[in-house]
């Protein structure tokens, strides 16, 4: 067995090698955004073919959610007795398995059984891929270089995937399930040759030092109401066109897109951004951006058209992706030490889908209880507001710290 890997130590190899790794596991954050969107704009595809209700379809988003949030604290210990590598690799292929599997499918159980498969399979691989990332660019501007990359590529996924759907869901609503699997089996393929055989080391009773880190839980909190909002306003505007507008997939992705095409452009930037304004300011800005989306739609939650009600909702929220997604990242994997990061990581992406496990089926079970729009708008909105009081408080932690740093200088 090689070297154990211990972050803060890059893995051996050339910088090719540590590209390619980089790419890798990029690639990883892509095949993630793309499962999610690809699905999403088939939700009314899936039940008009299925004959299923709100609530239930919505599950096929949940799934994956709670799959993922279900696993993720599991990941470290896995990888310390099968080895990271061995369990990113394993993970793919179940992972691709899962998706043939749903694709093939013609019952609701089985469709949802495969979205919380590859949940638990994406939660075994996007925590391990934040630790090799600041293992092997153990601080400074390489590693928000890395970071930005890795951010770019999630953003960049969900676009990809809500054009892609737009045009597969034309033919068939199970190409949006089979598409994965050879996208995840090319991964599976390159990380032979780059994922290093090794193991992560946890430290020994690392949680009371995680629990208590501000700036962690504070970002995890954030990213957990901004993905929130994200998610839950997506599902919204994709039930809500489809019934109500009478919309095509493809012109549902299309709608969809200033939402994450902001995020796309910028993501490359995002280092640069974070150096320059700090994370917490950017944070904060983002928040209230996304606030504000939702508290402009609340007031007309049945709008005549597009352009008066779910465009500058969207456009507010992508905004707000733009500005705190790669800075949330970056607050989570700066905020401890190299020993608790492969602990923190997963923490941190835990909180990142418990804000769609929460939103999503709460957005599904208003909307199906009542045809009026406003409850379920109103839930998503609160859970904005709820993301803008954290980002304040981490505001004030910032100010005070800096303050306190004035005083000490000599």
């Amino acid at each position: 067995m090689s070297e154990p890997l211990v972050a803060g130590k890059a893995p051996a190899g050339t910088e090719r090698g540590r590209s390619l790794l980089l790419m890798v596991l990029s690639g990883n954050m892509l095949l993630d955004a793309i499962e999610v969107s690809v699905v999403l704009v088939a939700l009314p595809a899936i039940r008009a073919d299925l004959g299923l209700s709100l609530w239930s379809v919505q599950w096929l988003m949940s799934g994956f959610a709670l799959g993922f949030a279900a696993m993720l604290m599991s990941g470290p210990a896995l990888s310390t007795r099968w080895g990271l590598r061995n369990v990113y690799l394993a993970a793919m292929v179940v992972f691709a398995t899962a998706s043939i599997a749903g694709g093939l499918s013609d019952g609701l159980t089985l469709l949802i059984a495969s979205r919380v498969v590859k949940g638990a399979c994406a939660a075994l691989t996007a925590p391990a891929g934040l630790t090799l990332i600041t293992a092997t660019w153990p601080d400074g501007a390489r590693q928000r270089r890395a970071l930005s990359l890795y951010s770019l590529f999630g953003a960049a996924g969900f676009t990809v995937g809500l054009l892609l759907a737009g045009v597969l869901v034309a033919d068939s609503w199970r190409w949006t399930f089979l598409l994965p699997a050879p996208v995840a089996l090319v991964l599976l393929v390159c990380g032979l040759r780059v994922i290093p055989d090794s193991l992560p080391q946890v430290p020994s009773r690392p949680t009371r030092a995680i629990l208590r880190n501000g700036p962690l839980i504070r970002a995890t909190l954030g990213a957990a109401t901004l993905n929130g909002t994200f998610i839950g306003l997506l599902l919204f505007i994709t039930l809500r066109t489809s019934s109500g507008f009478g919309w095509q997939p493809w012109q549902i992705s299309l709608a969809l897109l200033p939402a994450c095409v902001p995020l796309a452009l910028s993501a490359r930037f995002a280092g640069r951004a974070v150096e320059r304004f700090g994370a917490p300011r950017l944070i904060a800005i983002g928040a209230l951006s996304a606030f504000a989306g939702m508290a402009l739609l609340l007031p007309r939650p049945q709008p005549d058209s597009y352009a008066a009600g779910p465009l500058p909702a969207l456009l507010l929220v992508g905004i707000a992706l733009q500005l705190a997604f790669a800075a949330l990242n970056m607050q989570a994997a700066q905020s401890v030490g190299p020993a608790l990061r492969g602990t923190a990581m997963p923490l941190y992406q835990a909180g990142v889908q418990t804000g769609s496990v929460v939103v999503l089926p709460l957005v599904g079970a208003l909307l199906t209880a009542s045809d009026a729009n406003r409850p379920a708008l109103l839930a998503i909105t609160l859970v904005g507001a709820l993301g803008v009081g954290v980002a304040v408080v981490g505001l004030r932690a910032r100010s005070r710290e800096d303050l306190r740093g004035k005083r000490t200088l000599p």
